[in-house]
């Protein structure tokens, strides 16, 4: 069975409450899901080192046959708060302490990728990543912006549970 969007937002937010430089938890919270309204509501008060999951966008590719794919493309972004916007050495070791916790998270998802529990990464496809360093100098964030595709099986099989073929065509 494919995975859903909700198992990624949990796959993500367990990588963030384990990885002991990030710390999520009930009580302190790093994880965020770039949403409107988490933006709006949480992202002013957030708590850094932080790592923000986007939603993602996906299209179907048909290979000419009955193998049809869903690739999913999304991203994660980890970043941090710098203090005083005139410091480069501490903006380029932020940059370097993202891209350890960066390189982190891909090495977790490769070795997830095996593990049958983790059915959210099981199809991630490590040759489509691809990592950016970010910066927000109005709010003073600086991190590092990794994309991602997904590829998994895609069924055209049509579930006649799901459809009333009794009902006539409208004219």
């Amino acid at each position: 069975m494919q995975s859903k969007f909700s198992d990624l937002i949990q796959y993500f937010r367990t990588l963030a409450a384990q990885h002991n430089a990030i710390g999520h938890s009930a009580n302190e919270k790093h994880f965020y899901r770039m949403e409107l309204e988490e933006v709006l509501t949480n992202l002013k008060d957030i708590n850094y080192p932080a790592l923000i999951l986007e939603g993602y966008r996906y299209k179907l590719k048909d290979q000419l046959s009955d193998n049809v794919l869903k690739e999913r493309t999304g991203a994660f972004i980890l970043i941090d708060h710098l203090s005083d916007a005139g410091d480069f050495d501490a903006m380029n070791t932020i940059w370097d302490n993202m891209e350890s916790i960066c390189d982190d998270m891909i090495a977790r998802i490769k070795n997830d990728k095996r593990n049958p529990l983790a059915k959210a990464v099981r199809d991630f496809d490590l040759n489509t990543v691809e990592i950016a360093l970010i910066n927000n100098t109005f709010s003073q964030d600086y991190g590092i912006r990794c994309t991602y595709t997904i590829v998994s099986p895609y069924t055209t099989d049509v579930d006649p549970l799901k459809w009333n073929l009794e009902v006539d065509i409208p004219t």
